[in-house]
């Protein structure tokens, strides 16, 4: 009772993927502290870029990235050169035999993506921008943007107070603890003169399987009508 638990790794295995698609145990120690570090370095290479995630998949000899961003042309560069220079950094970091393939995936509306609405609050709070107008402006293009809910929240030494506290927003509906409900989760930290913010944000963006659920309760409910009719 009362236990947080993230909204991504509950729903593993029902509506979400693993971010690292790979099965090794003999090298699996060697593997997580990998991706580890190729995550870390590619999210601070390309902070400025708008990175939401970055998928790892290994097969056999070859090493797939995915790298899921709002702006694919400038890491993709003139003529693919962006991509290239990240293949070649990636191939130095791993020092591994393995073929390496870099793909860049555009995010189509970055404001339902909640990863880039909580580094998107970051960087305005660590412009000074007042944090209630920041956190109503983000709500407000997500639910223009086609989102059934969002959750804003923020702790920290908020305004400048000397006394940290928390506060947030809602707008819509999270339902938590449906699995077949899609809901992103993004976390974030502002570095302000104040003292360190933090940010979280959850992003309802659609129920998935519900004509489905719907049918198969349909189909229950007149096969016991039929068998209490046989009765």
């Amino acid at each position: 009772m009362g236990h947080k638990v993230h909204p991504r790794s509950v729903r593993l295995g029902y509506i979400c993927e693993w971010v690292s698609k790979w099965f090794n145990l003999r090298e699996m120690p060697r593997l997580i502290i990998e991706d580890h570090r190729v995550r870390s370095y590619l999210k601070n290479k390309l902070k400025l870029f708008s990175v939401s995630k970055i998928a790892i998949e290994r097969a056999g000899k070859y090493l797939k990235v995915g790298i899921y961003t709002a702006r694919p042309g400038m890491i993709i560069g003139k003529g693919g050169q962006g991509i290239e220079n990240l293949r070649k950094e990636i191939e130095d970091m791993t020092n591994s035999e393995s073929r390496i393939f870099v793909n860049v995936i555009e995010i189509n509306k970055p404001e339902i993506d909640a990863q880039l609405a909580a580094e998107n609050i970051a960087f305005q709070l660590e412009k000074l921008v007042a944090f209630r107008r920041t956190m109503k402006k983000t709500v407000e293009k997500a639910m223009v943007a086609g989102a059934l809910g969002i959750k804003v929240m923020v702790s920290g030494r908020l305004g400048g107070a000397e006394i940290a506290r928390t506060e947030w927003i809602k707008d819509g509906r999270i339902p938590l603890q449906t699995f077949r409900a899609s809901i992103d989760y993004g976390f974030a930290e502002a570095y302000t003169t104040m003292g360190q913010i933090g940010i979280k944000v959850w992003i309802f963006k659609k129920e998935l399987f519900k004509k489905d659920m719907q049918k198969l309760f349909e189909d229950a409910k007149s096969v016991d009508c039929l068998s209490g009719f046989r009765k």
